[in-house]
């Protein structure tokens, strides 16, 4: 019987071994790695599509607690609708009309779009600086004009002059955080039922579009809601 090794066992790995092994490696951790990036992305697109829905919510709920008599809401006589849904700003001079309601004598411009840019913030304005607070900053397209509210775990929403506490802060410049456009359309006696056939007199359609304008979210979040009222 012979003593001698075995040539074989004491070889170790050929380089076309380890180059295989080196492949099935890299394919893999380059496939963890694309799964880590798609997570991350749903993620980020979850989370602003749930802002997104909170501030469609959020104006539906502003524009129903109007009669439909008000301005925000009524119609000029023989309109069927004002205002329009678009998922980019209004360029000057548009997204606002000059409205008199039916029976009414005074007119006023009403803007049919805003812009909302949210930021959570410690310090600086917030009510309470230790906890934080949530920065709402809502472009006027009527006025032109930036308003930023800071609502504070506490509850306390402090504002831009001491005599008025709870008015926001103003400024004619918008912020650096991201904005979400909202624009939104008034229809008079929408069709409703199952078949989309039957129109009920003296009613409102109100839907509201929500849009990031934050281009480099793929794909893009958009939010549309609606809610007919009497």
């Amino acid at each position: 019987m012979s003593g001698r090794n075995n040539p074989r066992a004491d070889r170790g790995f050929t380089l076309l071994e380890v180059m295989i092994a080196t492949s099935i490696l890299v394919i893999g951790l380059s496939a963890m790695a694309a799964l880590a990036a798609v997570m991350l992305t749903r993620g980020r697109q979850a989370r602003y599509i749930s802002v997104a829905e909170t501030l469609a919510s959020e104006k539906l709920e502003d524009l129903n607690r109007y009669d439909l008599a008000s301005q925000a809401i009524c119609l000029p006589t023989g309109a069927t609708s004002e205002g329009s849904l678009s998922s980019s700003q209004p360029s000057p001079g548009t997204g606002t009309a000059t409205i008199t309601c039916p029976g009414g004598t005074t007119s006023q411009v009403v803007s049919y779009y805003d812009m909302v840019s949210v930021d959570f913030v410690v310090g600086g304005d917030c009510g309470n600086a230790g906890n934080g607070c949530f920065a709402e900053t809502i472009y006027n397209g009527n006025t032109s004009v930036y308003q930023t509210y800071y609502h504070s775990p506490d509850g306390v929403i402090p504002g831009g002059t001491t005599t008025n506490p709870g008015y926001p802060w103003q400024s004619s410049t918008a912020p650096g955080n991201t904005t979400f456009l909202r624009t939104w359309l008034v229809e008079a006696n929408p069709p409703v039922g199952n078949n989309g056939q039957t129109t009920v007199a003296a009613t409102r359609r109100v839907t509201v579009l929500v849009t990031l304008t934050d281009q480099s979210v793929k794909p893009p979040v958009s939010v549309q809601m609606s809610v007919v009222r009497q």
